[in-house]
């Protein structure tokens, strides 16, 4: 999975937030344990610079860390995900000479939580359009009025990054900046009680005439497909470490589909599991699945530290990783379910719960239909209407 110094996440630490797992999900409760120790360890300056006290790494290494997370605790990983991508589009625009996020990485060293409030219900246009109102005010701040989901973090963000449309005058912008917390108008609605990642509590937060002021606005961009480098920024650092995650589910389903065919007691006939055709196959399918998709995540994360232009084509291979990797990670998951046999339908097993972690996978952008369009317009250009 690429290395990982023990002193980022140790074993006890992961066998800790194992444990606690299967209680939040049962609970639907926000991993709080789980976070605060990963706080107080600096998980959350990963990506941030040395001198800000951070560890500095780059994507492969993050890859690598969110991996490990998620193969012991898959919400808590999804959950910190959030963050760590507003420091990894920090870090990859910092790498084309575009400082303009900088105070990200200030902000996060210094304590600051950041999410994500950039997905709305309805809108499948993702980045290039929002439904969100964006009212400028004389000061050149805006006053949001719109409606997020999914906003993984809700218990304890203090920035939370959105965008939303101003359509005054004849200049219609997408208009992107961060909500302090506390800042009037901002509300959490605690609806999240979803099948599976439920320790994320990614709650709906509604914008009701919430100003930001001029300060905290950083970028406003045209309507519709655009190269601004924040708009690849955001979708490398999101594609590629939503990515980690299912890989790190997939690394877990993996080993206990092993474990479970060595551990299965011998059927009646006194042939051990583990020496039966079909279920050594299904664990030999299982692996080759895995290698595959240990070679995707490792190859894309290095190209992006490397800096490699892959012109058009970046966004195609980035939709196709994150297809692959949700995928490919369900994939092990029921095989690593059907090989446990009757205990992999207890609720209360740990395959179980990631049966239900690994189903978010299809409901994070890109889905399948968009990232068919995406791939195939590098390929063969843009739809033509007959």
């Amino acid at each position: 999975m690429g290395s990982v110094p023990e002193d980022i996440l140790p074993a006890d630490l992961l066998e800790r937030f194992r444990g606690r797992a299967a209680d939040y999900d049962a609970r639907n409760v926000f991993c709080r344990e789980d976070f605060d120790e990963l706080a107080s360890r600096g998980y959350l300056r990963l990506l941030c610079l040395e001198h800000d006290g951070g560890a500095a790494v780059g994507m492969a290494q993050a890859v690598a860390c969110q991996r490990r997370l998620a193969a012991a605790a898959p919400a808590t990983a999804l959950a910190v995900n959030m963050h760590l991508v507003w420091t990894a589009v920090a870090r990859l625009l910092a790498q084309t000479g575009d400082n303009s996020l900088g105070f990200i990485l200030s902000e996060a060293s210094a304590g600051e939580v950041f999410a994500f409030g950039l997905s709305e219900p309805g809108n499948d246009s993702v980045l290039f359009d929002s439904k969100t109102v964006a009212e400028r005010q004389p000061d050149d701040g805006y006053v949001f009025t719109g409606t997020k989901i999914f906003t993984s973090l809700s218990p304890v963000w203090t920035r939370l990054g959105v965008f939303g449309k101003s359509t005054g005058g004849d200049d219609e912008r997408l208009v992107h900046g961060f909500v302090t917390r506390g800042s009037a108008g901002t509300e959490i609605i605690e609806d999240w009680n979803t099948v599976g990642m439920r320790a994320t509590q990614s709650h709906t937060t509604r914008l009701n005439g919430v100003v930001i002021p001029a300060e905290r606005i950083f970028r406003k961009l045209p309507v519709g497909p655009n190269r601004d480098p924040l708009v690849f920024a955001i979708f490398a650092a999101f594609e590629t470490l939503i990515s980690a995650v299912y890989a790190g589910i997939a690394d877990r389903a993996l080993e206990i589909a092993a474990q479970a065919a060595l551990q299965r007691a011998p059927g009646m006939d006194g042939i051990p599991v583990a020496s039966r055709p079909a279920v050594r196959s299904a664990v030999a399918d299982a692996a080759m699945s895995w290698d595959n998709l240990d070679a995707h995540v490792r190859l894309l994360a290095a190209d992006l530290d490397s800096g490699i232009d892959h012109g058009d084509r970046w966004f195609a291979k980035l939709v196709a990783l994150k297809v692959h990797a949700t995928s490919a990670a369900r994939e092990l998951v029921d095989a690593a379910v059907s090989l446990s046999g009757g205990k992999g339908y207890s609720n209360d097993s740990e395959i179980s719960r990631l049966s239900r972690d690994v189903a978010a996978g299809s409901f994070h952008p890109s889905n399948l239909e968009s990232a068919r369009r995406t791939v195939a317009s590098a390929l063969l250009g843009p739809e033509q209407q007959g």
